[in-house]
């Protein structure tokens, strides 16, 4: 049975990626290089430095990587500066409610986001305390669609890999969560996320009974 949920932050929880993207855009413009919504969608899920090297092959630049990781680091700084302004206000509708229902049922809930400021952004948030275990972008090596980071967050818990459901709205985060051999709910588009065992278009739609539903037993083969 599933005894651990895995919740991504980022689209998930709050909507972080809007100043993501606002960031993203700010360096694209600086630039040159026309960035949309659809061209932000490319970036959810990777690390920073995967980001700015799809950046700049939308602009078909090349660039060294001392002067990559600069830019990248700019870009962060802008993101911080967004994110500093945030408040409870923003957390998605019926996600305390759902966090405090499941450890309520028994669950442990474990938080796994690829941002290396989702400790500050908890804070913010007032969620700190929410969640059992937490992974961030400072701990893993490889990022979505690899596995690391749910299979740490696994480990954190003290739960098998096979008894997690994790809740992504990125398609990396369903790959790597299915390559993790856990359940995934995705959180977004069915067309985007049709690989996940169930898409609901917000977090707080999720109701705990179907966790029974989501009970995978045995691991997955990568996909």
């Amino acid at each position: 049975m599933i005894k651990a949920c895995i919740f991504d932050l980022d689209g998930v929880i709050v909507d972080t990626a809007r100043y993501h993207f606002l960031a993203w855009k700010r360096l694209a413009a600086e630039l040159g290089i026309p960035f949309t919504e659809a061209d932000n969608e490319r970036l959810k899920g990777v690390s920073r430095l995967r980001s700015m090297e799809i950046l700049l092959e939308l602009g078909h630049i090349t660039m060294a990587r001392d002067e990559q990781e600069r830019l990248a680091n700019k870009k962060n700084g802008w993101f911080v500066e967004y994110v500093e302004r945030m408040t409870p206000a923003e957390i998605f509708p019926g996600v305390p409610a759902l966090l405090k229902d499941l450890r309520q049922r028994g669950q442990r809930v474990g938080l796994a986001s690829s941002s290396k400021n989702a400790p500050r952004v908890l804070a913010l948030l007032g969620l700190a305390d929410a969640f059992d275990a937490m992974v961030d972008g400072t701990m893993i090596v490889h990022t979505k669609p690899d596995p690391e980071i749910f299979l740490l967050a696994a480990r954190k818990l003290n739960v098998a890999p096979h008894q997690c459901v994790v809740f992504e709205d990125a398609e990396a985060g369903v790959d790597a969560a299915l390559a993790a051999g856990m359940a995934c709910v995705g959180i977004g588009s069915e067309e985007q996320l049709h690989r996940a065992d169930l898409v609901l278009p917000t977090t707080g739609e999720f109701d705990p009974a179907t966790l029974a539903t989501l009970d995978v037993r045995q691991p997955r083969p990568t996909p």
